[in-house]
């Protein structure tokens, strides 16, 4: 499992994914005693953990300072069929890992381990998934529309 990096988008990427996505939902963020506001960071990930094409991630927290015992709160976009994140695991970092799906058709996908056979769930608006431990998840676009994903990825308790 190898995390791709991280790449800078450009104006006309973050142009194409308001336009794919705003008729699916509208970014906007109200935290506690601060402005309502957009994006905060927009992140391109090709071939996310091994996956195929690009994914993006529209971060809509400041890390540090918003998000207590958490890593992530960001919608994850897979804009085409061809678009998926590979399988890949939260356990090193002990970390439990929520996908809320907003929009879209998408192929979950989990194993307890890199020999394992994988197990396939379809998901769609409004299914929840959880992943937490060792195991692996990935998840795949399968519809005609983009696959628009709510991530909240948190730290396991310490206790």
């Amino acid at each position: 499992m190898t995390p791709s990096k991280r790449e800078d988008v450009s104006e006309s990427e973050k142009a194409y994914l308001k336009a794919l996505i705003e008729e699916h939902i509208h970014l906007n963020t109200i935290h506690f005693g601060k402005k309502p506001r957009g994006v905060i960071r927009y992140d391109k990930r090709p071939k996310m953990y091994g996956g195929d094409g690009t994914v993006y991630l529209l971060q809509m927290f400041e890390e540090k300072e918003e998000l207590v015992h958490n890593r992530i709160g960001a919608y994850m976009i897979l804009p085409t069929s061809k678009d998926s994140v590979g399988f890949h695991t939260h356990g090193s970092r002990k970390e439990q890992e929520l996908y809320v799906i907003i929009s879209g058709k998408g192929q979950y996908l989990e194993k307890d381990n890199w020999e394992s056979p994988e197990k396939t769930y379809i998901v769609e608006r409004g299914n929840i998934t959880s992943m937490r431990g060792s195991g692996f998840h990935g998840i795949k676009n399968i519809g005609d529309s983009p696959l628009i994903i709510f991530v909240i990825t948190t730290y396991e308790s310490k206790a």
